[in-house]
């Protein structure tokens, strides 16, 4: 076996029936789980994980899939799954889904990106062959839920099987969703808040991001499902009720997940709402106003406008006390018009 092939596997796992792990193989991660190390295993260790594979023991070997020798050597060693199921574990782009088989599944999940610098709604994909003995698991970017497994086996609190390995991951993958929904709850109710107190137009931008990321999210989590649905009615012989009770409780976490985002998208569309009617209510009380002053100085324009023409006759020219007649008169036909728009109740 070449060496090379393997340059793409972060960490590999053995896992006894007892639950106890043996690390084949572990890359240095830095902060952000991505490897640092740069080396390529030993033939060694490409040898022990080629017989963890083919063994009673639970293996798990977790790929890294932006590394080139990921794929030759998921075509050299999984001889067991076809293009079509290598294509998919190591595709770009991909959507949650659920493609089973006689003996094991193949999964793609999303969870929220926790990295540092990235937006929650930016989802990470995690792709799983799984079956009663093996493990496959691929990713372009880090994702705590796998990480949180990885301690577990280290803490010696591991799964035991491929049953409860999977119930573990997707309990884990959306626990740590729940911060991401709370947050996005909590802008909102924030935004809310604003908008009661003042309308103004820039919280309109604030509304609509919060809208587009639970749009964002639903559209990731919503496929997810189906995929815990149809597992959880799986036929597979290794995940046994137990495991299926435990999927149960992850599938009714992501329908309130949907529900509460589905809720905060209906919310933000209504204070949207509500804000648009109060900057539109304001503007019509400006607009309004604006009306009664030019009625107020409509008459009087009139007035000075016809004492103002450059003909003959016009009265008070040659009266001193003419200017100070008219303006007096012009406070008289203020006063009437003030008088008559509250009567009418204009303001």
């Amino acid at each position: 076996m070449s060496t090379q092939a393997c340059r793409g596997i972060i960490y590999a796992y053995r896992i006894a029936a007892d639950g106890a792990a043996t690390s084949l193989a572990e890359q240095t991660l830095d902060a952000e789980g991505l490897p640092i190390s740069g080396g390529e295993i030993s033939e060694e260790i490409a040898v022990s994980i080629h017989d963890a594979l083919t063994s009673n023991d639970l293996a798990w070997v977790h790929l890294d899939s932006t590394e080139p020798s990921s794929r030759i050597w998921a075509e050299t060693e999984l001889n067991f799954l076809d293009s079509l199921t290598l294509d998919a574990l190591f595709a770009e782009e991909t959507r949650p889904r659920i493609l089973e088989f006689e003996q094991g599944a193949l999964l793609i999940l999303r969870g929220v990106n926790l990295n540092a610098n990235a937006e929650p709604e930016d989802m990470v994909s995690i792709r799983l062959w799984i079956d009663e003995t093996r493990i496959v698991s691929v990713r372009r970017r880090r994702l705590r839920a796998v990480s949180d497994l990885r301690e577990r086996l280290h803490a010696g609190l591991g799964p035991k099987n491929a049953g409860e390995f999977l119930a573990l991951l997707t309990s884990r993958l959306f626990e740590r969703m729940e911060p991401a929904f709370s947050d996005l709850d909590e802008r909102l109710d924030d935004a809310e808040e604003c908008v009661m107190e003042e309308a103004d137009a820039k919280y309109r931008a604030q509304i609509t991001a919060i809208r587009k990321q639970a749009i964002v999210f639903r559209r990731y989590i919503a496929p997810q499902r189906d995929v815990l649905t149809a597992l959880r009615v799986s036929d597979l012989s290794w995940l046994s009720e137990l495991h299926k009770r435990r999927l149960q409780e992850s599938l009714d976490r992501v329908i309130r997940y949907i529900e509460d985002i589905d809720t905060i998208r209906e919310r933000a569309q209504i204070v949207k709402d509500e804000l648009s009617n109060a900057l539109t209510d304001k503007m019509n009380k400006n607009l309004y106003m604006l009306s009664v002053i030019a009625a107020v100085f409509l008459p009087l324009g009139f007035l000075t406008g016809l004492l103002g023409i450059n003909v003959g006759g016009v009265p008070g020219v040659d009266n001193a006390s003419a200017f100070w007649i008219f303006s007096a008169l012009l406070s008289v036909v203020v006063a009437v018009q003030i008088a008559l728009f509250k009567r009418w109740k204009w303001f």
